[in-house]
């Protein structure tokens, strides 16, 4: 019913419209506490998915990645579907409005996503406001959220240190971990912090801003993850990891989104159509998979590794778990799948136990 409803919506409305739209009626039906619980419920992880991770003890490894609530708008609602836990982002020290539209695009015939969103969001300290807000109601405060943050637009790559270290500073009180992202294809010259020598001082700026904002609430160290890009070459992945490893970095995300375009079924003009932007859905998974068995092999058993990309089916699930991520994360299969899609997940994660 729901692939039917999104091949009907998908004649009609740009992926981004119908994307606003299906995620305030989400929010709205979820609103009614009632509801909320009902589908909570049903929804609820089976117990033998539990996990322990990054400290945090979560209800399954299934995570719904950066880029569906970049504004925070709906973590409660999103956690009652059955995610074990909520990343939020991109979010950016300032306001911006993104890339020009349209900027969000489905291939359908590959159930795979472009876009070139661009960080659009509401700005760190909008954000975090809206995080203290609803970290103090009951459901907000039981969710496990994690932040991604990103290079403002306007800030150059001498100046990413201290503007990821604003962001830091003002999101760290709300957050469960917080994901540093030098990945997206869409912000012009951000993919250039992977050098060791402009992310070394990032990573830097970041952990302090954290640690000073932390000691100020009276927190515990927050756990920072490193979210990386699937297109860099090997050597430089593997120079990251071991930079991540040094600098006490918790954590990599493997990956973001990708600009290859190689093995799609889409009609060609169509993905000339569609233009620049971050591939993500199954055209990703095997350089994902890849990258993750890479990190595993440098620095697993050390560094938490969370699988993202082209994890559609609940096997590629598991089979991101049996390949040593600890974490797995998704954006597009969720929005091919529809809101019963993390308890398919998740059903599956546990017969796998």
């Amino acid at each position: 019913m729901y692939r039917l409803l999104m091949r009907i919506v998908g004649r009609y409305l740009d992926a981004e419209r119908a994307h606003r739209i299906g995620f305030l009626l989400l929010r709205l039906a979820l609103a009614v506490p009632p509801i909320r619980a009902l589908v909570a419920r049903r929804c609820a992880p089976p117990a033998a998915c539990a996990v322990e991770a990054l400290g945090l003890s979560l209800r399954s490894p299934l995570g719904l990645a950066a880029g569906f609530d970049k504004n925070a708008h709906g973590v409660v609602a999103l956690t009652a579907l059955g995610f074990g836990y909520i990343e939020i982002g991109t979010v950016t020290a300032q306001a911006q409005p993104g890339n020009p539209r349209p900027r969000l695009f489905r291939l359908m015939r590959d159930r795979a996503i472009i876009n070139r969103m661009g960080f659009n969001n509401d700005g760190a300290e909008v954000v975090a406001a809206r995080l203290a807000k609803v970290r103090r109601t009951r459901a907000g405060a039981a969710a496990v959220i994690g932040v991604n943050i990103g290079r403002s637009k306007a800030a150059t790559s001498e100046q990413a240190a201290e503007d990821y270290g604003v962001s830091a500073q003002l999101l760290a009180p709300f957050a469960d971990y917080l994901t540093v992202n030098i990945s997206s294809p869409n912000t012009p010259g951000l993919r250039d912090l992977h050098a060791i020598e402009l992310l070394r001082p990032l990573l830097e700026s970041v952990q302090a801003a954290c640690a000073q904002a932390r000691a100020h609430a009276g927190l515990a160290r927050l756990p920072l993850l490193l979210k990386i890009s699937p297109d860099s070459n090997d050597d430089d992945l593997l120079a990251i990891a071991d930079l991540a490893l040094e600098m006490g970095i918790d954590g990599l995300i493997a990956t973001n989104t990708t600009v290859s375009r190689e093995g799609l079924r889409a009609d060609p003009a169509l993905v000339t159509a569609a233009g620049a932007g971050g591939l993500s859905g199954p055209p990703l998974r095997e350089r994902a998979l890849a990258v993750q068995r890479l990190l595993v092999d440098r620095v697993g058993g050390q560094l938490l590794i969370a699988a993202a990309g082209g994890i559609e089916i609940p096997d590629d699930a598991v089979e991101r778990l049996d390949a040593g991520a600890q974490l797995v994360q998704a954006y597009t299969g969720f929005v091919y799948g529809g809101p019963a899609w993390p308890r398919t997940i998740n059903a599956r994660i546990a017969a796998a136990r």
